[in-house]
């Protein structure tokens, strides 16, 4: 397949349990839960149209363009890595979009195992993952269907409507997250996520430390 990616970049994961950890970005183009332009805004299934405020349309992004095969991706997100950072020093990339599972698939992902890389994804939870070495992120959203019940990471933006964290508990994660949403109200859904996870100890709170710190 043709991957279409909006952006390669360099900078810190600034959320979840590898929060300050360097990693290379590799952000596809596209979306299965809204179109990412602002007219359709009302029109996702998801909810997250509503808040969603990241740029995942086209293949304009630094470092973003349409690649032919896994390999010639992975000799593209290799040159984003420092290339003195020494081999005791495994290389950590982020697949995230957009919806990253729409794209990535065995074969980009076998390709950058064997490049040496620990990878990772950030996924609404709605399309099946590949089969391989991967540290898998699920964000759920509301009113969107739930297909992947066990990874390593479930993050859930708080407070969303219809979506109480106490029912995804049961699900087979190694670390459950709550995200403040941002916005308008950005201070309160903190403070509510502050006091949700202080009550419920199952639930850790991530701060976008990105967003805070103002890097990519």
């Amino acid at each position: 397949m043709t991957y279409s990616v909006k952006e390669i970049y360099y900078t810190l994961q600034g959320e979840g349990a590898h929060t300050g950890r360097p990693a290379v970005f590799l952000r596809f183009a596209g979306c299965n839960l809204w179109t990412g332009l602002e007219r359709d805004r009302d029109k996702g299934p998801g909810g997250c149209s509503r808040w969603c405020d990241t740029d995942f349309v086209g293949t304009d992004g630094p470092g973003g363009g349409k690649f032919r095969t896994p390999a010639e991706l992975v000799q593209a997100v290799r040159r984003h890595w420092p290339a003195d950072a020494g081999a005791a020093v495994q290389p950590f990339i982020v697949c995230t979009g957009g919806e990253p599972l729409l794209q990535l698939d065995a074969p980009l992902l076998s390709a950058l195992v064997k490049d040496g890389w620990q990878v990772a994804a950030e996924t609404n939870g709605t399309q099946d993952p590949p089969a391989g070495a991967l540290w898998l992120t699920v964000s759920p959203k509301a009113n969107a269907p739930l297909r992947v019940t066990h990874g390593n990471e479930l993050k859930l933006v708080y407070p969303q409507i219809g979506m109480d964290p106490q029912h995804f508990e049961h699900l087979q994660f190694d670390h459950f997250f709550l995200q403040p949403l941002d916005g308008p109200d950005a201070a309160g859904n903190t403070q509510q996520a502050l006091e949700y996870c202080l009550a419920h100890p199952r639930w850790r709170l991530s701060l976008q430390t990105h967003k805070l710190l103002k890097i990519p």
